[in-house]
């Protein structure tokens, strides 16, 4: 029995899933509020101060109520982590319609991608800093700087859709890197594409790899794994975004 004042979510998914009553439905949205708030401070750190958090915290609403919808208690996944992936992804679908990143910073992003692709593709592995910084024809100092200006383009890259015109279920990165406490992708686990990604999680450098997986999996946040990993907050950032860069050269196709 819940303690008083606690909410019995067991009795309240039970009940909503057999009525669909709108008032259990925002009892469940108002319970589980405080993930939008998660999502969305977390975000906000990767972010410019021009966007507002409480644009963020609106449009993770709507992601929450979605998930509240469409969870199926039955399919024995938590709806933390459910609702986890919601509500990011109406969020970033929010900043994205607010076209938020200037022309330029894109398009060093595009550029600085392709000379990852290049260079992975010539060495067989994803470059160093120093080797990608040549490459480019900058300095190191340059090239950290470089990463700190498109690291803005890295927070929405995985969660993009990477089978558009699939008539499947949408599949994005993140769906990609392995995480024992769901079971996001079992269903999808036959996709080229998905061995694909998954294989380019693997062949990332170990830092690299750790900090997707302590960023998105974990839940920490840069600084956490700045501590963590005994480096600034700026450096993790860096890492994040050559670590994205890298996976993003999979969908970059001649």
């Amino acid at each position: 029995m819940p303690k008083s004042g606690q909410v019995d979510t067991d009795t309240l998914w039970q009940q909503y899933q057999k009525t669909k009553d709108p008032q259990i439905r925002e009892r469940l949205t108002e319970h589980y509020a405080f993930l939008v708030k998660y999502t969305a401070g977390r975000l906000s750190m990767t972010l410019p101060d021009t966007i507002e958090y409480h644009d963020l915290i609106s449009y993770g609403s709507f992601g929450l109520l979605d998930a509240v919808e469409k969870f199926d208690p039955g399919r024995g996944i938590k709806f933390e982590t459910y609702a986890a992936t919601r509500i990011r992804g109406a969020i970033l679908d929010g900043l994205r319609s607010m076209d938020w990143i200037p022309r330029s910073v894109r398009s060093k992003a595009r550029n600085f991608e392709k000379t990852i692709q290049e260079l992975e593709h010539k060495l067989g592995r994803s470059p160093t800093d120093q080797e990608a910084a040549e490459a480019m024809g900058l300095s190191l100092d340059r090239y950290h700087h470089l990463l700190d200006e498109v690291k803005t383009t890295s927070v929405l890259s995985l969660d993009e859709v990477v089978n558009p015109d699939s008539s499947d279920e949408p599949i994005k990165m993140l769906d990609t890197i392995e995480d024992d406490r769901q079971d996001i992708i079992q269903s999808l686990i036959d996709s080229e594409l998905l061995q694909e990604l998954a294989a380019a999680v693997d062949r990332l450098p170990d830092r690299e790899r750790n900090v997707i997986a302590l960023y998105y999996h974990e839940g920490l946040t840069l600084k956490e794994i700045g501590h963590v990993l005994d480096v600034s907050e700026s450096r993790i950032s860096q890492i994040h975004t050559k670590a994205i860069a890298s996976l993003r050269t999979i969908f970059v196709r001649e």
